[in-house]
């Protein structure tokens, strides 16, 4: 604040100008008061002021609220004030009520409504913005074209229908605008009709005062229906924003929570793991033994020679066991192959069984895109676990067939050795008989417990293949499980929407019954004003007809009268005497007839007034038939827009449910030939 007063003045030195005194003291007072509300209302501003304070509005300032009423700003100062504020990101809400803007302030505002990126709220009342249609009509592109303003107060500016018809193309344009105070111009009936037009495709505003208008009560109506059609879309639009917010938390909370069972899994995964190593390790550590014993084995066949025959027969041992291991393993790959035919055929039982509920889905799967979300999720879930546990017996049936391969190579290996000592041995062999049973008893012990040790790791990894099997129908339980979750799920949601759309369905029509029984009711009266005027008719065609009587009897009289003076002169006076009293009696005559004109011509002005009343009344009920059947034809579109979204939903949840069926869990518990 207090840089503001600075540059102020500095401007003011820079440019020769003398600054205001009001304008200082204003300045000093908000200082002291540290607020960001810069209030000159009142003060009557110079051109050369307008310039400084421009000057400063361009450059970064903290005031958010500039009220400018009643300034008696000219022309010239007002432009060159509403240029300063082109490039001002800090002003928010700017008044200039009662500066008397006309052509080139409409200009300039609307520069700056094209311009400017930060004004939300502008107060323009008691201005003189709708004289010239040329330069509101720039006005209006101005808010057109804006993107942040919020609020607009026109009240008191002289706008006729053509600046209403130039406002409404700028409504059409514009999608930001709430707020609109339009009261007390001279919009009339033609400019009150394209605001109805232009509202009818502009849906941000919710508040549009029009009094003081000369705007029929039927248009006051109707717009006052479309802004409260706009509030309750906007109310719908922030609801249905919230609930999307609540579902994308709760969706991140179940991310959450599967990306922590995921860990957890990985932990175990990483446990066994580190138990399979550490297994390994030892029997490493086993096999290195094993080694150092058979080659001091080999230092003691040197000196023996009877040990070829026990070899041999520890040779026809070995044979034996390795068919049994031979034996062990078809059977083995055999029983995978019943496991595998058993995984398949329950695997097509299976997909029958989900074509067959794929089918009734199809039928009765209503919009609910949330449980697809979830079932896909879970869907994942069980994807990765069935992974991981494949990967677990992948990685166990390649350890079988590791130590297998090293067994055989150990074979191969002993038999190559115990070809070259049989060589070796066939040298010694006189001097070694009396050792020979010894180390036929040692080499005896020495296969039985290799044989031992062989059979226990055996016996471990079959029932780590129990446990595998095991859990992998957990698994298929707890997808079955899950499965019939989310059906349940579906039956729920199904039910609670289909009772939602009968009742939407049932006030709907309940809506069409009144309003036809107000079309019946608004027909009946005016069958009424017809019959009415049919006996207003009917009275003066009888007066009419009492005329015409009255003039033929008027015409006889003075046939009488004149055939009567030239066949009786003597007479006259008789004559004159009774003509006079027919005289007065045709003038009491005329009296009333001119009564019976003053009375048809007063019901001729009832009459009038009775058919515009009954035009008024009938473009009144025109006007609500035309709004019941927009608001008909606005639920019909919504209703279509929610079987649209329901279908799209289907679909989507039948694409959901037919990559689930074709990527099925079923299919990954298949063990991988190596």
């Amino acid at each position: 604040m207090e840089d503001f007063w600075k540059t102020y003045l500095r401007m003011c030195e820079e440019g020769g100008v003398e600054p205001q005194e009001s304008v200082v003291v204003h300045l000093q007072e908000t200082t002291a008061g540290q607020c960001s509300r810069l209030d000159l209302s009142g003060q009557s501003l110079s051109v050369e002021t307008c310039s400084v304070l421009a000057r400063a509005f361009q450059k970064e300032t903290i005031f958010t609220e500039v009220l400018l009423s009643d300034c008696m700003l000219s022309e010239e100062g007002a432009k060159i004030l509403l240029t300063g504020l082109l490039g001002n990101n800090t002003v928010k809400i700017l008044d200039m009520k009662g500066n008397n803007l006309k052509s080139s302030g409409a200009e300039a505002l609307g520069k700056l409504l094209a311009h400017n990126k930060a004004v939300r709220r502008m107060v323009l009342e008691w201005n003189a913005l709708g004289l010239w249609d040329d330069t509101f009509s720039l006005f209006c592109d101005g808010l057109a074209s804006n993107s942040i303003l919020t609020q607009l107060d026109l009240r008191n500016n002289q706008i006729n229908h053509h600046g209403a018809s130039e406002l409404a193309l700028a409504l059409k344009c514009n999608t930001v605008l709430e707020v609109l105070d339009l009261r007390w111009n001279n919009i009339g009936l033609l400019g009150g009709r394209s605001l109805l037009e232009a509202l009818q495709k502009n849906k941000s505003i919710v508040q549009l005062e029009m009094a003081g208008n000369n705007i029929p009560s039927d248009i006051l109506k109707a717009l006052e229906q479309t802004t409260g059609h706009n509030l309750e879309r906007q109310s719908t639009l922030r609801e249905s924003r919230n609930k999307t917010q609540v579902l994308r938390m709760e969706i991140q909370t179940l991310k959450d929570l599967k990306g922590s069972q995921i860990l957890k899994l990985m932990e175990i995964i990483d446990r066994q793991r580190d138990e399979i190593g550490h297994s390994n390790r030892s029997a490493l550590i086993q096999i290195r033994q094993l080694q150092e014993a058979l080659n001091e084995r080999k230092s003691t066949v040197n000196s023996i020679t009877a040990k070829l025959q026990m070899t041999e027969a520890a040779l026809a041992l070995s044979e034996q066991k390795n068919d049994n291991m031979g034996e062990l393993l078809t059977r083995v790959r055999a029983e995978t192959e019943e496991h595998k035919e058993q995984h398949n055929k329950e695997r097509k039982k299976d997909e029958e069984e989900y074509a067959c509920r794929e089918g009734k889905l199809l039928r009765e799967i209503q919009d609910q895109h949330q449980t697809t979300v979830q079932l896909q999720l879970k869907l994942e879930e069980m994807e990765r676990r069935c992974k991981s546990q494949q990967q677990q017996i992948f990685d166990l049936k390649h350890e079988l067939t590791n130590s297998t391969a090293e067994f055989k190579l150990r074979l191969v290996q002993t038999e190559e050795r115990l070809e070259t000592e049989k060589q070796r041995s066939k040298q010694a062999l006189d001097d070694m008989d009396g050792l020979r049973q010894k180390e036929v008893e040692h080499v005896k012990h020495h296969l039985e417990e290799s044989e031992r040790v062989l059979q226990e790791r055996i016996f471990k990894l079959e029932g780590q293949r129990i446990q595998l099997e095991e859990e992998l129908s957990k698994a298929k339980a707890a997808c079955v499980t899950e499965r019939s979750q989310a059906e349940e799920e579906l039956g729920r949601v199904r039910a609670q929407a289909h009772l939602e759309q009968q009742e939407h369905i049932s006030s709907m029509e309940e809506k069409v019954r009144s309003a036809r029984s107000s079309l019946q009711e608004v027909q009946l009266q005016c069958s009424q004003q017809r019959q009415t005027i049919y006996e207003l008719q009917s009275k003066t065609s009888q007066q009419s007809t009492k005329m015409d009587g009255l003039r033929r009897r008027i015409e006889e009289l003075q046939q009488e009268l004149l055939g009567k003076d030239q066949e009786k002169v003597a007479e006259v006076s008789k004559v004159r005497v009774e003509f006079l009293e027919q005289i007065g009696h045709l003038q009491a005559e005329r009296t009333a007839q001119t009564g019976l004109k003053e009375k048809i011509n007063a019901l001729e002005r009832e009459l009038k007034v009775l058919t515009s009343n009954h035009r008024e009344v009938l473009l009144d009920k025109e006007h609500e038939m035309l709004s019941m059947h927009e608001k008909l034809r606005h639920k019909e579109a919504e209703i279509l827009r929610m079987r649209e979204d329901a279908a799209n939903r289907a679909s989507y949840l039948q694409s959901a449910i037919l990559t689930y069926v074709q990527g099925s869990p079923v299919g990954h518990y298949d063990i991988p030939k190596k």
